[in-house]
Protein backbone atom coordinates (compact mmCIF):
# COMPACT_ATOMS: atom_id res chain seq x y z
CA UNK A 1 0.00 0.00 0.00
CA UNK A 2 1.12 3.55 -0.60
CA UNK A 3 -0.09 6.98 0.04
CA UNK A 4 -1.27 8.74 -3.16
CA UNK A 5 -3.00 11.92 -1.34
CA UNK A 6 -3.17 13.45 2.08
CA UNK A 7 -5.13 16.28 3.09
CA UNK A 8 -7.30 17.97 5.54
CA UNK A 9 -10.45 18.91 3.24
CA UNK A 10 -12.96 15.76 3.54
CA UNK A 11 -14.49 17.07 0.60
CA UNK A 12 -11.46 16.15 -1.69
CA UNK A 13 -11.04 12.83 0.53
CA UNK A 14 -14.68 11.96 -0.76
CA UNK A 15 -14.21 13.08 -3.69
CA UNK A 16 -10.77 10.93 -4.15
CA UNK A 17 -12.85 7.77 -2.87
CA UNK A 18 -15.95 8.14 -5.47
CA UNK A 19 -13.80 8.26 -7.98
CA UNK A 20 -11.42 5.07 -6.66
CA UNK A 21 -14.85 3.02 -6.19
CA UNK A 22 -16.18 3.64 -9.78
CA UNK A 23 -12.86 2.06 -11.02
CA UNK A 24 -13.12 -0.56 -9.12
CA UNK A 25 -9.79 0.41 -7.17
CA UNK A 26 -9.05 -1.44 -3.59
CA UNK A 27 -8.42 1.71 -1.05
CA UNK A 28 -7.84 2.99 2.31
CA UNK A 29 -8.89 6.46 3.86
CA UNK A 30 -6.24 6.61 7.24
CA UNK A 31 -6.78 8.69 9.76
CA UNK A 32 -10.50 9.81 9.35
CA UNK A 33 -11.53 8.87 12.73
CA UNK A 34 -8.60 11.02 14.39
CA UNK A 35 -11.05 14.43 14.51
CA UNK A 36 -12.30 12.40 18.09
CA UNK A 37 -8.94 12.80 19.25
CA UNK A 38 -8.02 16.81 17.81
CA UNK A 39 -11.78 17.89 18.53
CA UNK A 40 -13.13 18.11 14.89
CA UNK A 41 -11.07 20.59 14.16
CA UNK A 42 -9.70 19.11 10.84
CA UNK A 43 -5.87 19.68 11.57
CA UNK A 44 -5.04 16.06 11.02
CA UNK A 45 -4.57 14.82 7.42
CA UNK A 46 -6.76 12.34 6.37
CA UNK A 47 -4.38 9.50 3.75
CA UNK A 48 -5.58 7.96 1.21
CA UNK A 49 -3.72 4.68 0.32
CA UNK A 50 -3.70 2.07 -2.92
CA UNK A 51 -2.17 -1.29 -3.77
CA UNK A 52 1.50 -0.48 -5.51
CA UNK A 53 0.64 -2.47 -8.46
CA UNK A 54 -2.60 -0.10 -8.85
CA UNK A 55 -0.68 3.13 -8.04
CA UNK A 56 -0.45 4.26 -12.06
CA UNK A 57 -3.98 3.37 -12.65
CA UNK A 58 -5.16 5.82 -9.79
CA UNK A 59 -2.91 8.51 -10.45
CA UNK A 60 -4.60 8.53 -14.01
CA UNK A 61 -7.67 8.64 -12.72
CA UNK A 62 -7.43 11.77 -10.65
CA UNK A 63 -5.30 13.30 -13.19
CA UNK A 64 -7.83 12.26 -15.36
CA UNK A 65 -10.33 14.23 -13.05
CA UNK A 66 -8.64 16.76 -12.93
CA UNK A 67 -6.89 16.34 -9.32
CA UNK A 68 -3.42 15.28 -10.20
CA UNK A 69 -2.03 18.40 -8.18
CA UNK A 70 -3.40 16.20 -5.46
CA UNK A 71 -1.13 13.37 -5.67
CA UNK A 72 1.21 13.17 -3.34
CA UNK A 73 4.82 13.97 -4.83
CA UNK A 74 6.29 10.13 -4.31
CA UNK A 75 2.71 9.26 -6.43
CA UNK A 76 3.16 11.71 -9.40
Amino acid sequence: MKEIVRTNDPVLVSAVVALLDGAGITHWVLDQNMSVLEGSLGILPRRVLVPEERIPAAQQLLRDAGLGHELRPHAR
